[in-house]
């Protein structure tokens, strides 16, 4: 048989179930570029997956136009379209212009419910372009419902409606998650045992705004378990696990969130946890701060009444040292984010491991040979560092603070200003905790394909606002993945909008997340118990006895033995036998706080701001 023969039998095979050839339709995904190339376009309301939002998976099959047969492009035609035919022949398909109007999507865009403005698609559609859909469309799951969660009335089996999640049939896959999580969180497993019986916590009303993840529905469950009452919003619009939400709804929790929230349903989220008639909070557990400012600004009569605040991150941390400057702090707050187990634990070891799984997840980037800047070399800036450099990575660091500096200069990372590597490095991180470190400026001469992301807690430190102008196209890539396109062409990978790139784009480790969720259960229970006077309205850092209580509950982990000081040791070093074994300044290593790049004086240290020491 000769090859000419068996060539056709093969295409006679490729083509058998291609469809007649027709005309592409005006709504038709698949548009010729003047480079012969041919261009997929998402629409963003199929955008709840990656696959769906690539165009390689509709949920919808009805609506995805289909390719009427093999389409090839001649590149000595410039860009000319041609299809191959059943019979072998090639026919030339039909110009098209080069602004498409996508008439099936806009009309199916028209009808959905006007209420669908809430949510975050009337971010950044580029007036630049009538194809050009805006990229914040949803960063919802891959559901069908487009629904916003606050026109629905949903019900758990026993009847309780007060909540707002997505969709409370997922309970059953989010309480699956969580007892997963519970095997990795051994702490507050023991915690909740040693614990519940005496119910230390009683009476306390705890009102949060954290992660909603399982790892934080173990700690929800645990402060039940203690005998507290709590309502929880999200502290990030992108991170919440809906099915967690909805496990954490049918076992009577008060939860409001819901992942892809848009800045009023954040906001309003934060309102229903606290505005509730006949329902007083008296416990706060933030990350951020956004809870604080809420009550603070809206409810300050409700504020006066709190017991206690514990924060966990450097930003609700700053805002509460500003509180306590300005003499406006009228409740005792606990500062967990400078906690030993927080900094050296969850802050450096879990970033260490998430930060390859959030670039991993949403580009596939391969990191060897890759040039990286991380901006900021805190803890978190540290772990970025270790496991990029790990990996490969060619990394330079920027850093504010001349220990840090120092710091990384030592650890073999050479030191340089943004605006000197700008133009050449492949991936820009961000881990400092301030604002408007990469702005707009940078962003205009970095490289195409340039990947831009933020590790640190706020959506502040990437000026995401500027790239909001007509000039720029936003394109969805897949969800939390944006290409924004300057007008020569050039475009950047912008990862969750600017917010945080491991909670948003991947997940965390749970174990390192249990030292975490143990240490703000403890807080909370010895803010609330704490007698009279204790505490004035000030921050105050953890004991150091509590930092090392917590790490002894994570060890019979690893089958670990610690070894004891005999009394003629104790004596000589001038220590308690169980404890503690390092002064308050002791810094374990090479920790340093990232409270430093906050108002501290020149020449200053962490001691000089206004922090105390419990005295438990």
């Amino acid at each position: 048989m000769s090859v000419q023969v068996v060539a056709a039998k093969m295409a006679e095979v490729e083509l058998k179930d291609v469809p007649a050839v027709k005309d592409s339709p005006a709504g038709s995904p698949m548009t010729p570029t003047s480079e012969g190339k041919t261009l997929v376009r998402n629409d963003p309301h199929e955008a709840g997956s990656s696959a769906a939002a690539l165009g390689l998976l509709n949920p919808n099959p009805a609506k995805m136009p289909q390719a009427s047969a093999m389409k090839r492009t001649d590149p000595q035609q410039n860009g000319g379209e041609a299809f191959v035919n059943r019979d072998g022949t090639v026919a030339e398909a039909p110009r098209m212009k080069k602004q498409i109007q996508f008439a099936d999507q806009k009309q199916e865009f028209n009808k959905r419910p006007s209420k669908i403005g809430r949510r975050s698609l009337s971010r950044s559609i580029s007036q630049s372009s009538t194809d050009s859909y805006s990229s914040a469309a949803s960063y919802t799951d891959s559901s069908d419902d487009e629904t916003s969660p606050r026109d629905k009335q949903q019900k758990n089996s026993k009847g309780n409606g007060d909540f707002c999640i997505k969709n409370i049939k997922q309970a059953d896959f989010g309480r699956r998650e969580i007892e997963i999580a519970e095997q990795e969180m051994p702490a507050l497993m023991a915690l909740r045992k040693r614990a519940q019986g005496e119910k230390p916590l009683a009476g306390a009303k705890v009102v949060g705004c954290t992660h909603i993840t399982a790892q934080t529905a173990v700690l929800m469950e645990t402060l039940s378990a203690l005998g507290a009452q709590c309502r929880w919003a999200a502290c990030n619009i992108y991170s919440t696990q809906n099915e967690v939400a909805a496990a954490l709804a049918e076992g009577g929790f008060s939860v409001f969130a819901w992942k892809g929230e848009s800045e009023d349903d954040f906001w309003w989220c934060i309102d229903r946890c606290v505005n509730v008639e006949g329902w007083q909070p008296n416990m706060i557990l933030d990350d951020g701060g956004d809870l604080t400012h809420w009550i603070y600004k809206k409810y300050p009569n409700m504020f006066k009444k709190i017991k206690g605040i514990v924060e966990e991150s450097v930003t609700g941390v700053h805002r509460l040292y500003q509180l306590s400057k300005a003499g406006k702090l009228c409740v005792p707050a606990m500062n967990v984010n400078d906690s030993v187990t927080k900094q050296k634990f969850d802050n450096l070891y879990c970033c260490r491991e998430s930060i390859l799984d959030g670039l991993k997840r949403t580009t596939d980037v391969m990191f060897g040979g890759k040039q990286v800047v991380v901006c900021g070399y805190g803890e978190v800036g540290k772990g970025c560092c270790a496991a990029l450099k790990a990996m490969g990575s060619i990394v330079y660091v920027t850093e504010i603070d001349p220990i840090c500096a120092l710091q990384a200069c030592m650890d073999g990372f050479r030191l340089v200003k943004l605006n000197e590597v700008i133009r050449q490095v492949d991936i820009v991180i961000t881990c400092t905790g301030n604002k408007n470190v990469v702005v707009r400026e940078y962003l205009d001469r970095m490289k195409n394909g340039c990947i831009v992301c933020n590790m640190g807690h706020s959506n502040t430190e990437i000026d995401v606002a500027s790239l909001r102008t007509p000039e720029l196209t936003w394109e969805r890539v897949r969800s939390q993945v944006d290409h924004v396109i300057w007008p020569d062409g050039k475009r950047i990978v912008l990862l969750a909008e600017g917010r945080l790139l491991n909670l948003s784009c991947s997940t965390v480790p749970t174990f390192v997340l249990s030292i975490t969720a143990t240490t703000q259960a403890l807080a909370l229970i010895e803010l609330y118990n704490a007698p009279e006077g204790r505490y004035k309205q000030d921050v105050y850092l953890l004991p150091k006895k509590m930092d090392e209580y917590v790490a002894s509950l994570h060890l019979p982990t690893f089958d670990a033995h610690l070894t004891e000081l005999s009394d003629e040791q104790a004596k000589y070093l001038g220590l308690n036998k169980n404890g503690p074994f390092k002064p308050n300044y002791y810094r374990y290593g090479n920790a340093f706080l990232f409270s430093s790049y906050f108002d501290r004086p020149v020449g200053g240290s962490r001691d000089n701001r206004v922090k105390k020491e419990t005295n438990i």
